[in-house]
């Protein structure tokens, strides 16, 4: 897992902050590009820290999953760790992401809940 920094994280804050969100928001939340916004979107999904969220495929609206949300309580790590995916996967990092969630007072963008 390559990512870029600050931008990707900067990324992610924006999903776990204000929720669900297209490119074109993003770009204005982190001061980025949208060109750059919508070039990081597919590399953050394909490594799992981000979903798209449709029913259109084409929608360009994205939220932050679990894998994401343990990315930014082990940002710190990164760099510092061999493997920072593996720390991010790692049987602590959901617990960690739940407990933090909880301390916050919400939970948003699980893609395990049910309706």
């Amino acid at each position: 897992m390559r990512l870029r920094q600050p931008t990707d994280f900067l990324i992610l804050e924006a999903l776990e902050s204000r929720g669900r969100n297209v490119a074109t928001n993003l770009a204005a939340h982190t001061g980025k590009s949208r060109k750059n916004i919508n070039t990081r979107l597919p590399v953050l999904e394909d490594y799992g820290l981000v979903s798209k969220v449709g029913p259109a495929e084409r929608s360009g609206l994205y939220e932050i999953t679990h894998k994401g949300k343990a990315a930014l309580v082990y940002r710190e790590k990164y760099g510092e760790v061999e493997d920072f995916e593996e720390l991010i996967e790692g049987p602590d990092a959901r617990a960690t992401v739940e407990a933090r969630e909880a301390e916050a007072g919400f939970v948003r963008g699980d893609e395990d809940d049910e309706e």
